[in-house]
This record gives structure tokens, C-alpha cells and sequence, in this order.
């Protein structure tokens, strides 16, 4: 990257540099990090001078698309065991307990994952990391693959959830460094449109390559995609996000910062419990709620996750080619990220209670509903520094698969308990966790929005 001698060089010679180029920009390209949407093009807010850029070409679009690519198969991981389930069952004998435990060791070790990944993002970069960090998942791709008992597979999706931890993370930290700020909601939403492609292609999809193939086919070509994606990720990412790195000690009163602050604590319980609760139930729980509640067969279950799916996927089309022109409106991120809860809440508790003829209605809006819940890390960012993004984003991120985890391993033991203390049906004891789920996003939802007014006074 530039040195701040180069940049002061340039600032004594103004008259030689281009017509039009600025020795502000290129001062301002230096602190930000931006580039241009091509060599030399109008990305960013000025020229957009980067070493790192120009010697690899990148550009705005290619890091997009290779941070895509690996967000797509982290969310494919995560979503793929709701098809999955009934033969992993099948084939190993699982309990609901055991198989929400299985399904869970991705978001435990994700979760446990995400402070470290904050304090690395902020030090090294998204290249390094997220580049290392994928190899651990495609060997974790291949272990369950080769797994033949449950302990073993345990471990493998331990490893795939660590290795994918910086999927969302990663790509967030990038658009601070090398995004101009206006665009970072719209990117945002896009990188988004990748997840929930991964989470579409989780659903019929992979409910019909599983006539051609079993899991474990499935396993190890999603360790191989796994490798190739690396590999893109180390080659297409700048090389420098940093010219005067923070030392441990700094690293670590950022994250105390971070972890003080109010802001972070009124956010935290909605993301845990909003979108990790929608992440349990997309990735697990919807097949087996559609199946024993709505009486669909295991296809007609994969059909209407396909159909969420895709209004999950429009949500963040939306949210990517409109948040920028929303917020010039005078919407701010934190309006329509509550807009979006109330939605959620709205069609998770008519679930509860309608029948099974508005399953694929609801489910859609539930889907659709959830897409903004993205713009927590908008609305938390908005509090803190560009050098602090990355440990806010990860703390927030911890709290969301903190919450996957014990919503989806704990609907499970609800369905355990009730079925053994109560002799409920599995129906209705996945009806008593969906309802339990819905109370505790409802008190969530009070206690933010009480905090903010009560303590953000004018904020946004």
C-alpha cells in the first residue's frame, strides 16, 4: 500500500500529477483502502489508487465474487442437513437430540470461533484469514465423507463450522477497507444474495442430486469446491489492508470496547435470537416441522424450503439495489432492520397457529422477512471505528450462532423431553419449541427497542 512519504511526495508535487487526480484523493485512498471498480475507473470516492489492486487486478466486482462464492458454500453447509437429516437418521440410527447436537457442532464451533476471527481481521486481513480458514473446512468436507459413526461426524462438522467462520465476517471487514462507506449497506445485501443462493441450492436441489448420489457424494464434492474457492480467495484479494497493524494490546481494548458498549449489548439479544433462531429452524427444524405439522412428504418439505429460499434470495436482491436509495429517503438501517423483525415475528407466531394450507405462504414471508436482520452489522457499525469493524461484527456474529446453537440443539431436547415426560407426538413438541423460540425473539424485540429509546436519545 502507499506509504504516508509517497502520499507527502505527492502533495509537493501537485501540478505533476493526472488532470483531475487530487493529491487528497490519493491521501484518502491510502487511509480508506479503496479501489476502483476497474483500473483506474470511479468506484470509490476518489482515484482509488492501490497497489495491491493494480498488481492483481482486482476489482470491486472480483473481490465481490470471490467473498460470493465462499459465503454461498458457508450457507450451504449450514442449511444442507434440513434435507439431509432423514437419511443421516436413517444411516446412523440418530435420535432428535443427537441429530440436533450433529447439526449444531457447525454453529458451536463457528460461534467460538468468532472473537479470534475479529482480532485476526483487524490484524490481517480478510486474505490471509479467510483463505486459511477454508482449508480447515474442505478437510472437514472430506472427513464427513469418509465418517462412519456419529463421533466422527461430529468432529468433521466441528471443523467445516470453524473452517467457514469467516465467511460473512470476512467479506464485511473487506467492504470497510476497500468499499466507499456510502455503498457498504448496498454490498451488504449482495453478499447476502450469495448466501441465500447457497441456502436454495441446499433445498430441492440437493434433494434431487441425492437421486444420483448419496451425502457422502455430496461431502466430497463440497470439499473439492471448497479448496478451489481458497485458492480464488488468496489470489484475488489485495495483499495489504494495513499499514500500521494494531498490536495485541490494542486488539484486545478494542474488543473491551466493544463488549462495554451499550450499543453492542441493546443489538446483541435481537441478533442472537432473530436470525440464530431463523438459521436453526432453516437449517434443521423446517423439514421436520413441514413434515409432521403440515403433512408434506420429505420432496413437498424441500419444495416449500426451495420456495423460502428464493423469497429469502428477492429479500436481499431488494435489500442490495435499495438500501442506498432508502437511506437517501431518510430511512435509516435501523428502521427498516426493525421493520423486517416485526415481519419475522409475525409470520413465526401465524405458523403456530394457521393451517397447513398457508404453510408455503408463511414460510415465504418468514424467508423474505428475515433479510434484514443483515442490517444489524449496519446499525451496530454505525457506533464504532472502521479499525474496531471487524471485532464488532465478530462479537455480533458470536451472539447470532450462540443463539443457532441453542435454538437448534435445544427444539430438540423439547422434543425429546415432551415426547418422553408427556407422550407428545413429535409434532407437538416441535409446536411447543417453535413456540418457545417465538417468546424469547418477542422479549428481544421489547428490549431493544426500549433501550434505543430510552438511552440513544437522537442517534440513528
Amino acid at each position: 500500500m502507499p506509504s504516508a512519504a509517497w502520499c507527502s511526495d505527492a502533495c509537493e508535487h501537485h501540478a505533476r500529477l493526472p488532470q483531475g487526480v487530487r493529491a487528497e484523493d490519493l491521501r484518502s485512498s491510502a487511509a480508506n483502502r479503496e479501489f476502483p471498480l476497474s483500473p483506474g475507473g470511479k468506484g470509490g470516492k476518489g482515484p482509488g489508487v492501490s497497489p495491491a489492486s493494480h498488481a492483481r487486478g482486482a476489482s470491486l466486482l472480483a473481490v465481490y465474487f470471490a467473498f460470493a462464492a465462499a459465503y454461498f458454500l458457508s450457507y450451504f453447509y449450514r442449511t444442507a442437513n434440513a434435507v439431509l437429516s432423514p437419511r443421516l437418521t436413517q444411516d446412523l440410527g440418530l435420535s432428535a437430540g443427537d441429530l440436533g447436537l450433529l447439526t449444531s457442532a457447525y454453529f458451536v464451533s463457528f460461534g467460538l470461533a468468532q472473537l479470534p476471527l475479529g482480532l485476526m481481521l483487524d490484524r490481517h486481513g480478510p486474505r490471509r484469514v479467510e483463505g486459511t480458514l477454508l482449508l480447515f473446512a474442505a478437510a472437514g468436507a472430506l472427513l464427513f465423507a469418509l465418517g462412519q459413526n456419529f463421533g466422527t461426524l461430529l468432529i468433521a462438522r466441528g471443523l467445516i463450522g470453524f473452517g467457514v467462520a469467516a465467511c460473512l465476517m470476512a467479506a464485511l471487514k473487506g467492504f470497510v477497507l476497500w468499499f466507499p462507506a456510502a455503498q457498504r449497506p448496498a454490498w451488504s445485501g449482495w453478499i447476502m444474495v450469495a448466501g441465500g443462493s447457497g441456502a436454495l441450492v441446499s433445498s430441492a436441489p440437493l434433494e434431487a442430486a441425492l437421486h444420483w448420489t448419496d451425502w457422502r457424494g455430496v461431502f466430497f464434492f463440497l470439499a473439492g469446491a471448497t479448496l478451489i474457492v481458497a485458492l480464488a480467495l488468496w489470489r484475488t484479494l489485495p495483499t495489504g489492508h494495513d499499514d500500521h497493524p494494531p498490536s495485541r494490546a490494542e486488539l484486545l481494548a478494542g474488543l473491551v470496547q466493544v463488549l462495554k458498549s451499550a450499543r453492542f449489548w441493546w443489538i446483541a439479544p435481537l441478533g442472537g435470537l432473530g436470525m440464530g433462531g431463523f438459521m436453526a429452524v432453516q437449517g434443521l427444524w423446517s423439514v421436520p416441522w413441514l413434515m409432521e405439522n403440515a403433512g408434506y412428504s420429505k420432496e413437498g418439505a424441500a419444495g416449500v424450503l426451495l420456495a423460502m429460499s428464493v423469497a429469502q434470495l428477492a429479500g436481499y436482491l431488494a435489500l442490495g439495489l435499495g438500501a442506498s436509495r432508502l437511506e437517501s429517503w431518510g430511512v435509516a438501517p435501523r428502521q427498516l432492520f426493525l421493520f423486517g423483525f416485526s415481519l419475522h415475528l409475525s409470520a413465526l407466531g401465524l405458523m403456530l397457529v394457521a393451517g397447513p394450507g398457508w404453510s408455503i405462504v408463511l414460510w415465504c414471508v418468514y424467508g423474505l422477512a428475515v433479510t434484514c436482520n443483515v442490517l444489524g452489522f449496519n446499525v451496530l457499525a454505525e457506533g464504532f471505528s472502521d479499525r474496531l469493524a471487524g471485532r464488532a461484527s465478530t462479537a455480533l456474529n458470536l451472539m447470532m450462532f450462540a443463539g443457532s446453537f441453542l435454538s437448534q440443539w435445544g427444539i430438540g431436547v423439547v422434543i425429546d423431553v415432551t415426547g418422553a415426560w408427556a407422550a407428545w407426538t413429535p409434532a407437538q413438541g416441535l409446536r411447543a419449541g417453535f413456540a418457545l423460540l417465538l417468546a424469547l425473539q418477542v422479549a428481544s424485540f421489547i428490549w431493544f427497542v426500549w433501550g434505543w429509546r430510552r438511552h440513544a436519545g437522537g442517534q440513528r
